[in-house]
């Protein structure tokens, strides 16, 4: 780390309401020292561009609240990260709005190492769940981090598939790392900083927001290769990160789903955009192929993106009948010549199997292929 004056003085600017990226891009240009900066004019600062306000505002950072940085920075494995440090990865360096820093905590050497995102919806379905698990259990075989940003729905079944493996994951957060958001996701961001990295542009103490949260999305698709959206709505962050991911030259990949699936609709508008339409994990390697450590094997293994097999000849029966397409239960009780109760109860049991689904309309539609 730092001597403890650069840290503090770099701390400063991290602190300062207002100072962004091309704010804080400017005063490096001027000067490479923090401290100069922090001890420089406010005449000087509006002559690199940044006005009298911000210089006002960084004059008047909390001592205390620097205090406690510091006392976050000195547990084991936390540091600090600035963009003039050897270690900070260099696919983020590059982009227009490289964060001056990043907090870590967990294994900084994964930032250098080849990164699949894989992101998507929050409120997923079963078979949207699943197929991110099994993606990213079987792409950290082939050396890829797998990165995300520890929301709910897929983001945390891609984190929760990479450790299934023993694979390494990293996690970009829209918080500092001194909480968790979701809170219910603290198990596993304790799993991710052991056994691979947390990392975040914001400041010890920082609480969730909603901007917070696309510029997020930039760091987990500017340390990437490439992105793979699992399932998206129309208008969702997912979206967001793919359209960063474009804009910073990096692969798009996304897999389709039903036209009845709501959550299938931003993953069709990113292959109609040019997005590689994915079915299983060869897709993606092929593509990466050349960037990655191992090279997949000729017939490189399907994602296991399916279901398990069922667990009974009832349940099978219903998921031949209920076919590919959402179906009332009235039209399956037809189809099969069961009464209410045993479809009910057959229905019930694919549900806990994550083999089929309640849409809000009532009918059900089959998660993978029984």
């Amino acid at each position: 780390m730092d001597a403890p004056e650069t840290t503090r003085a770099w701390l400063r600017l991290l602190r300062t309401p207002g100072l962004g990226p091309a704010m804080g891009a400017r005063l490096l240009q001027q000067w490479r020292d923090p401290q100069e900066i922090v001890a420089a004019t406010a005449a000087q600062w509006q002559r690199a561009g940044v006005d009298a306000e911000r210089h006002a505002a960084c004059r008047a950072v909390d001592g205390a609240e620097i205090d406690r940085d510091l006392e976050w920075l000195a547990q084991p494995g936390c540091c600090l990260l600035t963009i003039d440090d050897s270690r900070y990865p260099s696919r983020l360096r590059h982009i227009s709005s490289a964060p001056l820093a990043l907090f870590c905590k967990g294994d900084v050497d994964l930032l250098e190492r080849p990164q699949l995102a894989i992101v998507g919806a929050r409120s997923a379905t079963p078979q949207g769940l699943e197929n991110a698990r099994a993606f990213a259990a079987e792409l950290v075989r082939y050396g890829l981090v797998v990165t995300s940003g520890l929301a709910l729905g897929v983001d945390a079944a891609a984190h929760e598939g990479a450790l299934s493996e023993s694979g390494l994951t990293l996690a970009v957060c829209g918080t500092g790392l001194d909480r968790v958001y979701p809170a219910r996701h603290r198990e596993l961001a304790h799993r991710i900083c052991a056994e691979g990295l947390l990392i975040s542009e914001f400041v010890p103490g920082t609480v969730a927001k909603a901007e917070h949260f696309p510029r997020r999305n930039r760091i987990i698709s500017a340390l990437s290769l490439g992105v793979l959206v699992v399932e998206a709505a129309r208008q969702s962050g997912s979206l967001i990160t793919a359209r960063l991911a474009a804009e910073q030259g990096r692969e798009l990949f996304a897999i389709p789903g039903s036209i009845h699936n709501p959550m299938a609709r931003g993953c069709h508008q990113l292959i109609r955009e040019g997005a590689k339409l994915v079915e299983t994990a060869a897709d993606i390697l092929e593509e990466l192929a050349p960037l990655l450590p191992k090279s997949p094997p000729a017939a490189a293994s399907e994602p296991r993106a399916t279901t398990n097999e069922p667990a009974s000849e009832a349940l099978q029966q219903l998921l031949n009948a209920m076919g590919d397409e959402p179906v009332a239960p009235d039209t399956m009780a037809g189809r099969l010549r069961w009464d209410h109760a045993q479809l009910s109860a057959v229905l019930l049991e694919a549900e806990l199997a994550g083999l089929a689904e309640r849409l809000n309309d009532g009918r059900y539609m089959r998660c993978g292929h029984g």
